[in-house]
């Protein structure tokens, strides 16, 4: 039963703690050039976002959906569709941390933390869906 819940929900968990770390990655660069070295957190959002998707491309390829594409062209195709789609989380990304810090004006780093904390949990979200339907859905038993 517990195998049956395992082989379920493997790329689900998998996923989850890959997802943690990299929103761990993503938080911690942002604070690092928001808050520690007082950068715009606009140029911090997206330099953190640039460091979480290198992370997360290579586990969600290799641990979360096990894809194992076989030559040059295919890799480049799956990097830039993972790109893509990651590109469109960091609008949201964006929208979020406007709204959050210059609209309602969560501007301490306190404040901006908790946007960032709420803004990863609607990008992990979407990234998930789009990495699970549109990004490694043909490569699963491509050539192991």
């Amino acid at each position: 039963m517990i195998k049956e819940l395992w082989n379920k929900y493997k790329s689900v968990i998998a996923y989850l703690f890959w997802g943690v770390v990299t929103t761990v990655v993503n938080l911690a660069t942002f604070q690092i050039l928001s808050s520690g070295i007082h950068w715009n957190y606009m140029v911090a959002t997206v330099i953190a976002w640039v460091m979480s998707v290198l992370v997360a491309y290579f586990t969600n390829k290799v641990w979360v959906f096990e894809s194992h594409y076989t030559t040059v062209s295919d890799f480049f195709v799956e990097l830039l569709r993972f790109f893509f789609y990651r590109g469109l989380t960091l609008i949201l990304d964006i929208a979020i941390t406007y709204i959050g810090i210059t609209l309602l004006g969560f501007r301490d780093p306190i404040g901006q933390f908790v946007v960032k904390v709420i803004d990863n949990v609607f990008v992990v979200i979407a990234n998930y869906f789009f990495s699970k339907w549109l990004i490694f859905k043909n490569n699963k038993n491509i050539a192991k």
